[in-house]
């Protein structure tokens, strides 16, 4: 295979370990909705009950069913509160059972069930309560080019990955780029996105444990690092592999795992708050 047919290839496989990482992070990480099935009377009941909220206007849960027949309801509480649990009736629209939950700031959490009632009989959709997180509405205009190139940084993470191990090339322009976009997506862009959902452009170390700035920076210092070595020295293999070993382990912890919320058990959010719909 010629230098040109390799250089695809190694592209390639770049784009599909990208891909895959990605949808590991995603759909592992505590806000990936919960989903399953249940049966009720030789039916198979499908549900998505969703972890992640944003805008200022209640949760729709939704729980498609195939006719009036079924009834359901929702109880809700915040998470890390002295709240006694709330319940509400859902209501059938459209072959589907619609329930609120009331509105909370950015970062607050919400627990809920869901149970759907059919003939007298009660099925539970989730063993376990599903904790609701709510976030500010961040415009696309940010969010768009903050995930474009946090994909892109990760992407050439990789590819250089690949260029080390298996052709031994020099990764010192592949390292800029990835060091660039890096810092304009995660520490430029990835703070105002912050402070669009959350109201804070930093809460990770040395203001607070959130995981994912603490990600972020984590892994800028050991590109960085590793783009003062190759620039020095571009034969340096030690420091590449070094940054992408660090990189793809912060990938493989789930997105937003320890991140914003607020204790409801605290001033001033432990003042009562009727959660009206």
């Amino acid at each position: 295979m010629n230098e040109i047919g390799k250089n695809v290839m190694l592209w390639v496989l770049s784009i599909v370990l990208t891909l895959m990482l990605v949808v590991y992070q995603r759909t592992t990480g505590p806000t990936y909705p919960v989903r399953g099935s249940v049966e009720i009377e030789g039916q198979t009941i499908k549900y998505r009950l969703i972890r992640s909220f944003m805008g200022d206007q209640n949760a729709r849960i939704e729980v498609e069913v195939p006719e009036d027949s079924f009834t359901g309801k929702m109880e809700y509480r915040r998470f890390k509160s002295h709240d006694h649990w709330t319940g509400t009736d859902m209501e059938f629209q459209d072959g589907a059972l619609i329930g609120f939950l009331p509105n909370l700031p950015p970062a607050g959490k919400m627990m809920y069930n869901v149970v759907l009632y059919r003939n007298g009989q009660a099925y539970a959709l989730n063993a376990e309560p599903v904790i609701l997180r709510y976030t500010g509405s961040v415009p696309q205009a940010v969010l768009v080019p903050h995930i474009f190139f946090m994909f892109i940084s990760l992407l050439f993470g990789i590819r250089i990955g690949l260029e080390v191990l298996l052709r031994r090339r020099d990764s010192f322009f592949l390292t800029g780029v990835v060091v660039f976009t890096l810092f304009l997506g995660g520490l430029v862009l990835g703070p105002v996105v912050q402070k669009y959902a959350f109201d804070a452009y930093w809460t990770g170390w040395p203001f607070g444990h959130d995981l994912t700035d603490n990600k972020t920076i984590a892994t800028f210092i050991l590109w960085l690092v590793a783009w003062f070595v190759l620039r020095k020295n571009r034969q340096n293999r030690v420091w590449p592999i070094v940054a992408v070993i660090g990189m793809l382990a912060v990938y493989l912890i789930p997105h937003s795992v320890l991140g914003s919320e607020l204790d409801f058990t605290k001033e001033p959010h432990a003042i009562e708050q009727p959660l009206s719909e």
